[in-house]
């Protein structure tokens, strides 16, 4: 197979291509050329494989399959995936999660110098895996998966990396399995050819003299669990040829040949593919007594009635009112999956956490309508801004049903209500002293022949030289400008240079309000949830100077300004659109001050993107605090960093990303896409969508580890005990799993409670594991066979870990509505039972009886990569 393989030296990619070349005699070789590959698809580091056809693979994991068939018809005698479906779908699943959980876990430990919680899941999933006494990732063999996972911890196993003392200190069995790959020929020269460390692989060889024991040794692998661990025997060295033919290295005492079951290795039962093992921690004695007790009393929460949808919801004095925003989109642009994260999900999320926790909760958003932009849209389609503002409105609307945000009110700007509430707050502001008017130097467009808001103006930043800098803000220092104080201003509608004219405009003071909004904030961010980046940049704005902000603007789609002599100028988007939170509002309810003018009995949570943070945290809060007439002023602000496309940004105009339309059009389930969002939610810094993690958090995340623990229980319920729920006798270790899920529930509210929508979700797939894990420890596929006591076992065991399936499809509905909704459906169960609680208790009782049983994901296939990246263009133009 003729192609041409870009790499970088050193990297893992490359390496396990050169390990499957030195170890497989018929592997398809490939011409190997240094550098970055020409292409603008894959602009950052990693192989990429082009075939003589022109076409070009971006996944290591393809690759290296490709590479494995061959030149021939049969391909490589050891490495090769075909086989039963069984040990594809095994060598699939550790595929996936090396090159998806692994590979971002190896990363961040990379980046952070030291381990990360998400690397130690994953040498401790990898320890219990081969505690089972496995040699190998699947139990046929050495595989495509044993290199790609070796190669992935290479970087780590470095001398002077402290990370590989982990290793050797508490993952033994994961270091033994590393070193018996180590020293095979293939793995040993295949590192000679890449980097030529010969330093490092002294190192790791070295490590075997103590940590690989021998026939005479003493030495024990640390036990896990009660599950028996066998001693690994030295591999020894062996000539290329023997191995690759046998798949692995040379037979011996505790070793299979491939395709060989030795009689001391147990055999393997036919569970799903990608079963890993936890190793399960003994919780001290007072918190196992807990779990016992809140198990026996099983007393749970009683959800909230439910409310007229024809009656508004106001706040209920004494009870937990809270009030959520997120940003108001502009209704000119179709939102992408960074928008869709930075806000509206986002907010979505933690509104449905809580109803959950049954507080009376308010979620608005709507589309921000007036302005510029609006203007220069309906010129470019021939229509009115308000026809314009009705057809874009239609297309939010529609995306935002497909992703299930659950607004309880969608409203729009362009509202008398918003005209009468923001007139009101500036004639408030104005009687109070706070507005003065200013003749000002504007930017003129003679090409366009009209003045050009800031948004429509670009040029070079006066504070950081940014070329692109907005008219108002730029994006790369975060700090205002005004328009005239860009170097080179262009228009850009035209790209022509607009001159300078003077206009007479109106201001609101903010340096007046400096000294009350500094008090404000002090307080405000001391007592609520506030995003790092949040404290940062409304900290720098506040301890410099304030200065008189321009609240005005020359046009005519917009709020109208009701001072005499400006009659003719509109409100500045900015000082209006955040106002548009409580008109929407008014839309909803005429009782809306019992919301916005209740500050003591409401609790109001905003949710944006950083770069609209200034507005929310300064310019928003200085107007209500100026009007001084008892508004409720944000108390919590979750604002996010940006999420990146693959390699660079989101862009309409340049068509790269994923819209919301071309999303629902993947044909892939909108809680897939909020699952993977949220997975990776720019939260603490940037991060990025890329479609390889996400088919592999997909089939490692949702198939392999959720899926497969709530189909296999309710499977094994529905064919071994006529889906009913039984007796359940709970042991020692199944108070032990009690305790271990309610720390993990514990965990969750926490970090809802305080914004960490992203490392809630990763409590959610811990608590399945732990399942998982259970199963896999108590095998109630063999306690089914059993005595009359084993089958009791086995129906109590099952029954237990359906109300473990159960507490997840409550943990899961903030996060993926639908999912939850399913996995509800099929164990019979009503939305009554969402109500979260801080102790795992029953849920379904003995007797109960489950639905009809389906999968609940579905595999990703990783070639449809390339159809979802040619997809990758907003449709609508």
């Amino acid at each position: 197979m003729a192609g041409k393989l870009y790499y970088s030296r050193g990297d893992p990619d490359l390496l396990a291509l050169l390990v499957i070349w030195e170890t497989e005699e018929s592997a398809a070789r490939f011409e190997l050329i240094e550098g970055r590959c020409p292409h603008p698809l894959k602009s950052g580091r990693g192989v990429v494989l082009e075939l003589a056809s022109g076409e070009r693979i971006f996944s290591v994991s393809e690759i290296c399959r490709l590479s494995c068939e061959g030149e021939g018809d049969e391909g490589g005698k050891g490495l090769t995936r075909k086989g039963s479906p069984e040990q594809q779908a095994r060598v699939d699943y550790w595929l996936d999660w090396g090159c998806g959980q692994l590979k971002s876990a190896v990363h961040s430990t990379v980046v952070a110098g030291e381990p990360t919680h998400d690397l130690l899941t994953c040498l401790g999933r990898l320890e219990s895996h081969l505690s089972l006494g496995h040699h190998y990732l699947v139990p046929e063999g050495l595989s495509l998966a044993d290199i790609l996972v070796w190669c992935r911890l290479y970087a780590l196993m470095s001398p002077d990396n402290p990370v590989s003392q982990v290793f050797h200190k508490d993952h033994l069995l994961v270091c033994q399995w590393f070193i018996s790959l180590a020293r095979l020929p293939g793995f040993s020269s295949a590192q000679w050819k890449d980097a030529g460390s010969a330093a490092h692989l002294k190192f790791i060889l070295a490590k075997s003299s103590s940590h690989t024991p021998t026939e005479k040794s003493t030495q024990q692998p640390c036990q896990t669990g009660s599950t028996p661990v066998q001693k690994a025997g030295v591999v020894k060295a062996e000539s290329k040829s023997s191995a690759h033919k046998r798949g692995g290295p040379q037979k011996g005492k505790g070793q299979g040949g491939k395709g060989q079951q030795n009689k001391a290795e147990p055999k393997q039962s036919q569970q799903p593919p990608a079963e890993v093992v936890m190793a399960q921690e003994k919780v001290p004695a007072e918190e196992l007594a807990e779990a016992r007790k809140m198990w026996a009393e099983h007393v749970r929460g009683v959800a909230r009635e439910p409310r007229d949808p024809l009656e508004p919801i106001l706040p209920v004095p004494g009870e937990k009112n809270i009030l959520i925003t997120s940003a108001l989109p502009y209704v000119n642009n179709v939102p992408h999956l960074g928008n869709i994260i930075g806000c509206v999900l986002s907010a979505d999320v933690f509104a449905r956490y809580c109803r959950l926790r049954g507080y009376n909760t308010l979620y608005i958003c709507g589309t921000d309508e007036y302005g510029t932009a609006t203007e220069t849209k309906a010129l470019e389609e021939g229509l009115t801004p308000q026809e314009i503002c009705s057809k874009y409105f239609a297309i939010h609307d529609e995306v935002y049903k497909w992703f299930n945000i659950e607004f309880d009110v969608f409203g729009r700007t362009s509202t008398p209500q918003q005209t009468e509430i923001t007139q009101e707050i500036f004639w408030q502001l104005h009687r109070k002293g706070f507005i003065s008017t200013e003749k000002v130097d504007q930017l003129l467009c003679q090409n366009c022949d009209r003045f050009l808001a800031d948004r429509f103006v670009e040029g070079t930043c006066p504070l950081c030289a940014y070329e692109d800098a907005r008219g108002d803000q730029c994006d790369k220092c975060g700090r205002l400008i005004n328009a005239t104080e860009l170097k080179s201003p262009r228009c850009k509608v035209c790209g022509s240079s607009p001159v300078i004219k003077t206009s007479d405009h109106i201001f609101l003071d903010l340096d007046k309000l400096q000294p009350t909004v500094v008090e404000w904030f002090k307080e405000a961010s001391k007592k609520g949830v506030w995003s790092q980046n949040a404290l940062n940049i409304t900290s720098a704005w506040v301890r410099d100077t304030l200065k008189p902000r321009c609240i005005s603007r020359d046009l005519r789609w917009g709020t109208p300004v009701p001072l005499e002599g400006f009659t003719e100028k509109v409100f500045y988007v900015w000082f209006d659109a955040t106002i548009g939170y409580i008109s929407i509002t008014a839309c909803y309810t005429p009782e809306w001050r019992q919301w916005w003018k209740n500050p003591d009995d409401v609790q109001l949570y905003q949710f944006m993107a950083k770069d609209n943070v200034p507005f929310h945290s300064v310019v928003f809060p200085c107007s209500l605090l100026g009007a001084n007439d008892g508004y409720t002023i944000v108390n919590h602000l979750s604002s996010t960093e940006y999420l990146k496309y693959e390699d660079g940004k989101f862009s309409k105009s340049r068509g790269v990303g994923v819209f919301g339309i071309d999303a629902k059009n993947t044909g892939i389930p909108s809680d897939v896409y909020r699952f993977y969002l949220l997975y990776v939610r720019p939260e603490t810094q940037d991060s990025t969508f890329n479609w390889s993690d996400f088919v592999a958090k997909n089939n490692s995340e949702l198939l392999n580890n959720l899926g497969n623990f709530i189909n296999r229980c309710l499977v094994f319920i529905r064919n071994s005990f006529d889906r009913k729920i039984m007796e359940m006798q709970l042991t020692d270790e199944d108070y032990n799993v009690v305790a271990m899920v309610t720390r993990e529930l514990r965990g969750y509210n926490v970090c809802l409670e305080t914004l960490k929508l992203r490392d809630a979700l990763k409590h959610i797939l811990a608590i399945s594991r732990l399942g998982n894990g259970h199963i896999q420890s108590e095998k109630p596929w063999k306690l089914v066979k059993g005595s009359p006591e084993e089958i009791a076992r086995a129906g109590s065991l099952l029954s237990f870990c359906a109300n473990i399936v159960c507490l997840l499809s409550v943990l899961l509905h903030p996060y993926m509505p639908e999912t939850s909704a399913e996995i509800q459906r099929q164990l019979n169960v009503s939305e009554g039972c969402d109500v979260l609680e801080d102790s795992f208790t029953v849920f379904l009782k003995s007797g109960h009886q489950i639905g009809e049983v389906s999968t609940i994901f579905s595999r990703i296939i990783p070639f449809t990569i390339l159809i979802f990246r040619s997809r990758d263009r907003c449709s609508l133009k």
